[in-house]
């Protein structure tokens, strides 16, 4: 079944306005250009990248929208997912991509320059090591690391009051099972992506 950007929006509860979709599109573009140079992701066609990362991506839309979430970074961003189609389509947030590898930052930049993102930002670096002068409300993650590992890696960047967010595909019965003590599960959601029979799950936790 062919996809459509505003078929797929509407599916997911999303209003977003003309200029939104026009950067949706011109990112695809961009991460499809970049993507035939710098492998970013293993998906080639347009369509596919539309579903299984814009779409996939934009699915925890409706689970960020606690009034405090305002500064949400996201670990591991590789090609700016999920952080810059949340970006364009949450301007009031402030949201912070974080990559250890060099060639993927340097894509990230270039699309926060071509796509006029002003309310996004660029870090290069582990994040074990980054110390920013402010904590952040939330912090995501897609197909990072195991639930402990992503916690473990930036619990020193969560605000008070704030929580982890982790994309996963099967439910993670057992990656659940082996959290930390003072880690609380909040939410577990079943997320439906159009175009994109597998299974795909989000996780919310917060400190005890």
């Amino acid at each position: 079944m062919s996809l459509d950007l505003d078929a797929g929006l509407a599916a997911l509860g999303l209003e977003v306005d003309a200029e939104g979709r026009r950067r949706l599109q011109d990112y695809l573009v961009l991460l499809e250009k970049w993507n035939r140079v710098y492998n970013l992701t293993a998906i080639r066609a347009r369509e596919g990248m539309l579903s299984h990362h814009l779409f996939d991506s934009l699915a925890v839309a409706p689970h960020l929208q606690r009034a405090a979430t305002a500064n949400l970074l996201d670990v591991g961003s590789g090609g700016g997912l999920p952080g810059i189609p949340l970006a364009i389509v949450r301007t009031s947030m402030r949201v912070t991509l974080i990559d250890a590898v060099a060639k993927k930052t340097a894509f990230l930049l270039q699309a926060k320059g071509e796509l006029k993102l002003a309310n996004l930002d660029v870090v290069t670096g582990r994040v074990e090591d980054f110390r920013p002068p402010r904590a952040f409300d939330a912090i995501i993650s897609r197909a990072f690391a195991t639930l402990a590992e992503f916690v473990h890696a930036s619990r020193h960047l969560l605000a008070p009051g704030g929580r982890w967010y982790a994309m996963k595909g099967k439910f993670p019965r057992d990656e659940i099972a082996a959290l930390p003590a003072d880690v609380a599960l909040v939410e577990s959601a079943s997320l439906d992506v159009p175009g994109v029979a597998a299974q795909r799950h989000l996780i919310v936790m917060e400190p005890r």
